[in-house]
């Protein structure tokens, strides 16, 4: 037998970072640890006066980085066929697009005294939308111009992308804009920490992430001219000397693992370190991504992944995020689109209805002599309360039943329309609607947003045989599962990880290790499915069928400038169905 061999896949999220340490042979997981961010609000640096703001602290990834393996390699060696120098690769995955302004060496410039605490000097976080007039303006110069380059990301730049945020930056933070010597994506800082040189001008920039979010393409020589970016505001000069000419797929080998970090974590220095990539291409490979698979990755967000043999899509889908060669499986083309909130809005919703215990209940009698941390501890199991009655009494509630209808884009509209200033909506309150009714709508409004992703793809001519979902939500609720079958007409089914992105980095690792030759023969042997597929109801999908159109017609009406119907039916449809 020969002896087994192991890699270590980073999934840095939006709350947290994931260690998992896996066996090469089976993609057995044999050992994983969580490091919740400890700065912010869940991780997140906010603004109470802009909810637009959403920013990170670059040290809680490095002390993510050393607490996460630390403790994953401590519960491995529980293990006995696992010692720390069986480990051949790293592979790593981030939230994306998450520039960090940083100096010279690649030392984010939140490091320094004089941008101490300073949000604008820290990581600009995927979700932080503070640049959609910046967004408005690149796409409309890029419409202008030629070539056109949002050509290959769906024909509208958003405000969660690099650029964006980096225009917004040198607007409203001349100051750091100006002391940086250049931005870098989350996943290529990473690999860089690990190999010991963080200079931006050796890092091995993601073929990914400046593929999908800075507009890269091999067919106008790379990046977007500087002669653009001048020609939209002079305060861009110089902005793409201080980029990359050149990217790599996650299959290349970064560097080796430098002694510095490999002492801090207890590994062998000179372990293969993989390119980065943003988290939701690498879960689509750990959940078995091929041609005719939609993989979608649920949680705080939702992210739709599919790829296509390099050469077979010759048309640009209209508002999906980006087709890139080779920024999910090398030399395959690469398609993304996706939600900007799914597990957030669930989220949002659970926090109004246990608003009275965070707010009310710590001040009240009964939590007298109570010590801060049980308090806390309450407030924690409160959550998961709220989530598991609200779900249980809307698995009884049939499709309809509620007359409620709402619009999921409480974080914007990421794919089709792309625009971030759109907001939610919730139609068909009267007095007697309950809090799980209004869960229920929400979860079929993350449905049918998902159905208009997947009937644009289709439309184009790509198609769709499979629907692979992975994540925290489509690991523990069956309900927003059976849900999403129903409304889309289509299976579901799940990924046999729950660590699906972790697990898709470890391949990456492993493959920079040299364990396998390309990323498709860690797949066959790491990846793989549950046994439960979620099949459509045929009585419920004929209602959703129902739903779904006046749900078009309430996401033309809102998030179009060519809708001229009437609305006046839309309350009355919804009544009529609830009868």
């Amino acid at each position: 037998m020969s002896e087994r061999k192991f890699a270590l896949g980073l999934d840095y999220g939006t709350n947290s970072v994931r260690a998992l340490i896996v066996d090469t042979s089976d993609g057995t997981e044999i050992a994983g640890f969580v490091f919740n961010y400890p700065s912010g609000r869940d991780g997140i640096i906010e603004d109470g006066k802009d909810p637009n703001v959403a920013r990170q602290n670059p040290m809680d990834y490095l002390i993510g980085l050393e607490k996460s393996v630390k403790k994953a390699v401590e519960i491995a060696r529980k293990n006995r066929n696992f010692s720390p120098d069986k480990i051949i690769g790293i592979g790593i995955d981030t939230t994306g697009s998450t520039p960090i302004p940083v100096d010279e060496q690649g030392t984010p410039l939140c490091f320094h005294s004089e941008f101490k605490n300073n949000p604008n000097a820290m990581a600009w976080l995927w979700k932080d939308h503070t640049g959609f007039a910046e967004a408005a303006l690149i796409t409309k110069k890029s419409h202008q111009h030629d070539p056109d380059y949002t050509k290959y990301c769906g024909g509208t730049y958003s405000s969660e992308w690099f650029f964006s945020k980096v225009f917004h930056m040198a607007n409203v933070a001349p100051e750091v804009y100006n002391a940086a010597a250049s931005f870098v994506e989350h996943c290529d800082w990473m690999p860089g920490v690990l190999t010991g040189d963080t200079n931006p001008k050796n890092l091995k920039r993601s073929r990914c992430a400046a593929g999908h979010k800075a507009m890269f393409n091999d067919e106008w020589g790379g990046l977007p001219s500087q002669e653009f970016f001048s020609g939209i505001d002079r305060k861009l000069d110089g902005l793409i000397a201080k980029l990359y000419t050149k990217t790599y797929t996650a299959d290349a080998r970064a560097g080796g693992l430098s002694k510095t970090w490999a002492e801090k974590l207890g590994l062998k220095p000179g372990i293969a370190v993989s390119a980065g990539a943003f988290d939701a291409h690498l879960g689509a490979v750990g959940s078995g991504i091929k041609p005719g698979n939609l993989v979608k990755i649920m949680g705080t967000s939702a992210c739709d992944m599919m790829i296509a043999p390099a050469g077979k899509v010759t048309v640009n889908i209209r508002g999906v995020c980006g087709q890139v060669d080779g920024s999910i499986v090398p030399g395959y083309l690469g398609i993304e689109a996706g939600q900007s909130a799914v597990g957030d809005i669930f989220a949002w919703w659970r926090d109004i209805v246990r608003w009275p215990m965070e707010n009310i209940l710590p001040k009240t009698s009964c939590c007298k002599g109570m010590t801060r941390e049980k308090i806390r501890k309450v407030m924690a199991d409160a959550k998961d309360t709220a989530y598991a009655v609200m779900t249980e009494k809307a698995k009884k509630i049939k499709p309809g039943q509620t007359g409620l209808l709402a619009l999921d884009w409480m974080n914007g509209n990421r794919t089709i329309l792309v625009d971030q200033e759109l907001t939610g909506l919730i139609l068909g309150i009267h007095l007697h609607t309950r809090p799980e009714e209004i869960f229920l709508a929400l979860i079929e409004a993350t449905a049918f947003g998902a159905r208009v992703i997947m009937e644009r793809i289709a439309e184009y001519g790509v198609p769709i045989e499979q629907v692979i979902a992975c994540g925290g939500l489509a690991e523990r609720n069956p309900l927003i599962m059976q849900v999403y079958a129903d409304v889309t007409g289509r299976p579901m089914r799940v990924a046999k990880s729950g660590q699906a992105c972790a697990l898709g980095a470890a391949m990456f690792g492993a493959v920079a290790g040299g364990e396998f030759k390309k990323v498709e023969d860690a797949r066959e042997k790491m990846s793989g499915f549950k046994n439960i597929i979620y099949m459509p109801n045929p009585e419920n999908r004929k209602v959703y069928d129902e739903l779904y159109k006046l749900y078009r017609t309430l996401h033309d009406a809102f998030g179009t400038k060519e809708f001229t119907a009437n609305l006046f039916p839309v309350m009355k449809q919804l009544l009529q169905i609830r009868k």
